[in-house]
């Protein structure tokens, strides 16, 4: 399963945890924060940008 996200909307979104921008992973289908190790889940092609719901990749 691949996901997309508009490059305008990758742009201006960032962690709420640690302000810093996110990179979208197509194949996880989730965005990333290098910063905090945070990834927060894309549903239905709505990025979830709550602490609570994302999962640690350290």
């Amino acid at each position: 399963m691949t996901t997309k996200i508009d490059a305008w909307l990758l742009d201006i979104l960032a962690c709420p945890k640690s302000k810093a921008p996110l990179r979208l992973d197509e194949e996880a289908g989730e965005l990333v924060c290098d910063e905090s190790g945070l990834a927060y889940p894309i549903r239905d092609g709505i990025p979830v940008l709550l602490v609570d719901e994302a999962r640690s990749i350290r």
